[in-house]
């Protein structure tokens, strides 16, 4: 019998994005505790044991199952209201993440058109719009957060535009580097003699070879996004009570921090485990999307 000789064929862009991503033991095991954590907050009306605003008054500061003192019926114990912790946390999860993902898409497709307009037209517009980046750059982000929410109010819709306004700067300069970048590529140039106009271009011909880097910077953003809104909610200036929300919560539970160290640790463990989760994804993304950084396998 002879043998046949069968040519391994190379994966697909898809299976060689996730071999990359899957080589990172730590973005894997994120992906999966994040999906967790989107999927209960997602699924918060229908998984929550209670309504996240209603009061209990005979079970104020109920400790935790596990704690002397605890009950089954509030596996998580309860807050100063006597509300369920574990109701609230899958409540303030999904207005934490959705406050996250919309200032993240709010401020990524202005972002990537201004810094697309910056990069194709760099003799009148760049200048303006990079003057005003920089004014923007000045100051941290957190405080012109502040400055945003004192103008225009606190409340949801105005935390989202808060955090959008802050995080705008690095998607435009993000963009109009890696515009920058492929400009002057050969296959830019072949479209260009072809009689490619420069709306076609932008959007058809350089910005997909621009998306890697900006997917890596809007998963980072996005825990960023979840930090300061958590931070706006402590100082009592992004979501307002009853609503529940990661930071609101702990700004409202900072007085029993002794008496009931539950109503702190529980949200500020959220947020650190869903930050870290994001963070360790986005290094993933990163060696898994860009080629220098990929392993030899």
């Amino acid at each position: 019998m002879s043998a046949v000789l069968i040519e391994k064929q190379p994966p697909g862009p898809f299976r060689e994005f996730w071999l990359g991503f899957t080589a990172n033991r730590g973005a894997f095991i994120a992906l999966i505790v994040f999906a967790v954590i989107a999927l209960a907050a997602l699924l918060s009306p229908l998984i929550a044991p209670y309504n996240p605003t209603e009061q209990y008054r005979d079970h104020m500061l109920t400790p935790p199952v596990w704690a002397d003192g605890g009950s089954t019926r509030f596996l998580l114990g309860t807050d100063e209201l006597g509300r369920d912790m574990l109701s609230r946390l899958l409540h303030g999860g999904r207005t934490s993440l959705g406050i996250g993902l919309a200032a993240v898409t709010l401020s990524l497709l202005p972002g990537v058109m201004l810094g697309l307009l910056a990069a194709f037209f760099q003799r009148w517009l760049s200048p303006a719009i990079m003057r005003v980046m920089d004014i923007v750059l000045a100051l941290p982000s957190l405080l012109l957060a502040i400055c945003v929410i004192t103008i225009l109010g606190p409340g949801l819709i105005n935390t989202v535009i808060a955090i959008a306004i802050g995080a705008l700067p690095g998607y435009v300069r993000l963009t109009r580097a890696a515009a920058l970048a492929e400009i002057g590529r050969d296959y830019v140039t072949a479209s260009r003699v072809a009689g490619a106009n420069v709306w076609r271009l932008m959007f058809i011909t350089v910005l997909p070879n621009c998306m890697a880097p900006l997917i890596v910077n809007a998963t980072l953003s996005f825990s960023s996004a979840i930090l300061e809104t958590a931070g706006l909610g402590f100082l009592g200036l992004g979501v307002q009570a009853p609503t529940p929300e990661w930071g609101t919560m702990l700004s409202a539970a900072r007085d029993y921090i002794t008496r009931a160290p539950w109503v702190v640790t529980l949200p500020g463990l959220t947020i650190l485990v869903t930050v870290l989760a994001i963070n360790l994804m986005g290094d993933g993304l990163r060696d898994a999307l860009d080629p220098k950084l990929k392993k030899v396998a």
